[in-house]
């Protein structure tokens, strides 16, 4: 009885001591998020403010090789080209994840990426000097490769490594850093700092940059504990790397929950993407994974962006002012996105998308009102604003930085990489689709595109509500439990 009542204490010991955030853990954390994630947010919003002074060059160049200027078609085909080449690209990553992942590890991908970011920035960096904006469009191109790969590397690395009560909070870190690498790339573009004629070939080719640091620096830190042991078999070196982490030596709780999760899903083996769509035990993690990642892209928050600067120019604020408001706006982004750390574990995972496409469903209602009536009634151009806003702090806080959380929590080792080779997939298609066809949308219904969004977002909404589970403070093996009776399968545990 006292044996049990000590090995209970020591238990208890345990998870208490499992709930801190080591220097290690956070060191590893802000160190993958801000050498990969960081570079993702950045490129995405990083050729908004010079594109005119890059098609300029484009111009130039075509002038200087042919000696006839660029027909206005051709420049926008170009232009067109410059900004989808980076989802098109975004998606190739993607689908390199599963074997990635599963040959080289989750350190070894996050390192081998960091080639392809450093090789884009120095062509990108040097492309004026060059006289080729070929090789702008194919860097561009290889940035969506990285940003594919990191997009989902690192949610999965990071989920992989923290205990179960912090997951969630670390799991939004990297969606922290691509609201930072927004707003990063808004601030350097500034006509005042980097967005000139001069200085744009540096405010492109700096995102090699944190690729430069985290090859120098992630090599001293740990590969996901659970790759190492469940993957690789290796025990002793999962044991070292959980104790590092965790910051103390008994980490035998999570060893033996890691032997259970390798014991459940022996008999399936590796997952490939045809197994994981054909296998029944995951087919509701497999739709609400499609569900989540293409209801973050189709419900439109690019299209707000885009729209945005029209929006306040329309609210009077004056041309050479939208770019500090769009600043702004990135800042709010950021700080709301930096709030969801710390309430994702107190609210939980479900909560906190069911309040963020609620917020933008009403938003963008609201929106398409206020911008029909904006001629007519004077303060509706304020109101357009307030939606904007509003929108934005309810993306940051469900939508953007939730749907990888759930991937890590929803499925288990063997299946993982596949998941976020699908859900990476459906992310970046929804995400090329957006900006192919919303200037369509708009040309074709104005206003009323909003409408298309607010549809999605109340779908993705409903859908959660029946079907998503909340996972906070769960371990892996609880989770997969939950979604099995969903799935209507038994699963088998070995009786230790």
């Amino acid at each position: 009885m006292k044996q049990k009542a000590e090995r209970q204490e020591s238990s208890e010991g345990s998870e208490g001591a499992k709930g801190k955030i080591t220097l290690p853990l956070a060191l590893v954390a802000l160190i993958s998020a801000f050498g990969s994630s960081f570079q993702y947010g950045y490129n995405v919003s990083v050729i908004n403010s010079p594109a005119p002074y890059m098609q300029d060059f484009y111009n130039r160049t075509y002038l200087d090789r042919t000696g006839v200027p660029m027909d206005g078609g051709f420049q926008t085909l170009l232009w067109s080209l410059t900004v989808s080449m980076f989802p098109l690209g975004g998606f190739f990553g993607s689908l390199m994840v599963w074997p990635m992942v599963n040959s080289c590890g989750r350190k070894g991908t996050l390192l081998i990426n960091n080639l392809f970011s450093i090789a884009a920035a120095i062509l990108m960096g040097t492309s004026e000097l060059a006289k080729t904006f070929e090789v702008i469009i194919l860097s561009r191109v290889v940035m969506g490769i990285f940003a594919g790969l990191a997009s989902n590397v690192v949610p999965m690395f990071l989920g992989e490594m923290s205990p179960k009560n912090l997951r969630g909070a670390i799991g939004v870190v990297p969606q922290l850093f691509i609201t930072i690498g927004i707003l990063a790339a808004q601030i350097l573009g500034l006509n005042s700092i980097l967005g000139h004629a001069e200085g744009w070939p540096v405010l492109l080719g700096l995102t090699g940059i944190p690729s430069l640091i985290q090859l120098l620096t992630l090599p001293f830190f740990p590969e996901s504990p659970r790759y190492l042991l469940i993957q690789k078999g290796n025990e002793e070196q999962a044991r070292r790397a959980l104790q590092r982490l965790r910051g103390w030596e008994d980490v035998e709780d999570e060893i033996q929950e890691m032997y259970q999760e390798d014991q459940s899903e022996k008999e399936e083996g590796q997952f490939s993407v045809l197994s994981l769509f054909t296998f029944r035990g995951l087919r509701w993690q497999l739709i609400s994974i499609i569900v989540l990642m293409a209801g973050q892209q189709l419900s439109g928050v690019n299209a707000v962006f885009y729209y945005a600067d029209r929006i306040f120019e329309s609210a009077g604020v004056a041309s050479s002012s939208i770019q500090y408001v769009t600043v702004s706006i990135g800042a709010i982004n950021v700080i709301m996105t930096l709030v969801d750390i710390f309430i994702v574990e107190s609210l939980g995972r479900r909560i906190l998308l069911l309040a963020g496409f609620l917020l933008c469903s009403v938003s963008c209602a609201i929106l398409t009102l206020a911008l029909n009536l904006q001629t007519t009634v004077s303060w509706m151009s304020y109101l357009s604003i307030v939606c904007v806003i509003t929108y934005i702090i309810g993306h940051a806080i469900g939508p953007s930085p939730i749907p990888p959380v759930m991937i890590t929590e929803m499925f288990l080792q063997s299946s993982r990489p596949a998941a976020f080779m699908v859900g990476g997939s459906v992310h970046w298609l929804s995400n090329f689709t957006v900006g192919l066809v919303f200037l369509y949308m708009e040309a074709g219904l104005g206003p009323y595109s909003f409408l298309i969004f607010c549809a999605v977002c109340v779908a993705s909404m409903i859908y959660i509500f029946f079907v998503v589970p909340e996972t906070k403070n769960k371990t892996f093996m609880e989770i997969n439990r939950i979604m099995a009776k969903r799935n209507k399968v038994e699963i088998h545990e070995s009786k230790e």
